[in-house]
């Protein structure tokens, strides 16, 4: 027999009702608790989640009020409310669970009970349970797609860097491999995690965006791995983290390299027993949850510099996905610039716009320092200025000085080749000196002197 999922918890002083119920519920549900002093609930329901509780009304011996009942009752749904509670009572106390039922109850069973009714009763509460926490989750998931709710962006380009991207997202987005997405602000890496999560088994579910790197230290387990209600000063309410709102699809983690070292070991806690335990309770939660995570940051210097884990880095790339700078390729600026173009001269209802030749020469020799991001910004930018039918370049705003200014090959002045020359290598390793030293065939201490006299 296959058991429900259900954490159900049983409270009465008689141990052979205990274990009478016991025996009857174990067969069925997931787990089923016991405890004979109702003292006990509170320090129970601080530490785990409980679906439903089956509670006797009088624990004191000779006392049919069922006062102590209600007065736990009411102390269960203040401090769960999502708890179903069940009523135990005597034949002359219905009235009394009659009454309880306005103030929480969901039902009630008479002594001596029959086995069928009761298991029929609890299997009830379990699912109204489940569902419940079935609802906060979807309307958690809501909220996150609400919040992050964007035009999907195509991953654009013809470049030989983003045709091999492309390849690589077919092989792993059918997998469940973790992915770790490398490259600076600005060049595409949630667009190419929503690649991923496209193709994968999981793109009917959701894809959620964390930056992890904006949480605090003391938001950062609240926010990712949810908490109770009244696990810190400010938690009214119990509240499921991104883990749990993300189930079923895909978490995109952004900026791993900025969490603290503290933050990466609970982090790998969690991706490595893929469960995870809210504030305030001491129930690990399964996760069905796929993670990509990505940084701009270089995670082998850190890990060198034992600013990074070395197990969690291991543990979250799996397959690595380094996407170059723009002007590294700059055969996919005129896509992309065509693709912006087109957005903003929609939503702007400027339909008839192009650019002009020349726009698009400056734009492709430009180094965009900010990559993607700052190009779609300055392409809005001109849609919103110009007044003709095509773009020019002065609607490109302060943007125009430096692209008027940057460097062109129809000049063959050695300095400017090689200040360019320099700039391309070090971008290209990501300011690793050593590397760009190498590529161009200087030494540490020859290219220092050259970037001091071209200011770089």
């Amino acid at each position: 027999m296959t058991k429900a999922p259900g954490n159900i918890l049983l409270v009465d002083d008689d141990e052979f009702v205990l274990l009478s119920i016991k025996l009857l519920l174990e067969p069925h549900f997931a787990s089923v608790k016991t405890i004979n002093n109702p003292e006990r609930i509170q320090a129970l329901l601080d530490r785990e989640q409980f679906d439903v509780i089956v509670l006797d009304m009088n624990f004191r011996h000779g006392d049919t009020t069922g006062n102590q009942g209600r007065f736990w009752l009411k102390k269960i749904k203040s401090i769960s409310p999502d708890t179903q509670v069940i009523l135990v009572t005597a034949y002359g106390d219905i009235q009394v669970a009659v009454e309880s039922m306005k103030e929480g109850a969901l039902d009630f069973i008479v002594k001596p009970w029959q086995n069928e009714k009761l298991l029929a009763t609890v299997k009830t509460a379990n699912l109204l349970s489940l569902e419940k926490r079935k609802v906060k989750q979807l309307k958690s998931q809501q909220k996150s797609i609400v919040s992050s709710l964007h035009r999907y962006e195509l991953l654009i380009g013809i470049s030989e860097g983003i045709s091999s991207i492309r390849k690589t997202i077919e092989k792993v987005a059918p997998t469940e491999a973790e992915v770790l997405i490398l490259g600076q602000n600005g060049t595409g890496k949630e667009v190419i995690a929503r690649e991923i999560h496209r193709l994968s088994k999981r793109a009917e579910d959701i894809f959620m965006t964390v930056d992890v790197g904006a949480l605090s230290e003391n938001l950062f387990e609240s926010e990712l791995f949810g908490h109770r209600k009244g696990a810190f000063t400010d938690a009214k309410e119990d509240r499921i983290g991104r883990f749990e709102a993300a189930a079923g699809g895909t978490l995109f983690l952004d900026e791993i390299a900025n969490l603290s070292l503290p933050l990466q070991a609970k982090l790998l806690t969690v991706l490595q027993h893929k469960k995870v335990v809210r504030l305030g309770t001491n129930e690990p939660i399964d996760l069905d949850v796929r993670i990509v995570c990505a940084t701009n940051g270089n995670l082998r210097a850190m890990v060198q510099e034992g600013k990074f884990r070395e197990d969690l880095f291991y543990r979250i790339n799996t397959v690595e996905i380094t996407v170059a700078p723009l002007h590294d390729r700059p055969e996919d600026i005129p896509l992309l610039a065509d693709h912006f173009l087109s957005r903003f001269s929609h939503k702007y209802q400027k339909s008839y716009l192009k650019l002009s030749d020349t726009v698009m020469t400056h734009l492709q020799k430009y180094r965009w320092p900010g990559n993607i991001r700052e190009l779609q910004h300055a392409i809005e930018r001109a849609v919103i200025m110009c007044e003709g039918q095509e773009i020019q370049m002065q609607d490109l705003g302060a943007l125009q000085k430096q692209l008027s200014s940057e460097f062109s090959f129809d000049s063959f002045n050695l300095e400017k080749l090689e200040a360019w020359a320099i700039r391309k290598a070090i971008a290209k390793h990501q300011g690793n000196i050593s590397h760009a030293a190498d590529e161009l065939g200087l030494s540490r201490g020859a290219l220092y002197r050259r970037m001091q006299l071209y200011g770089i």
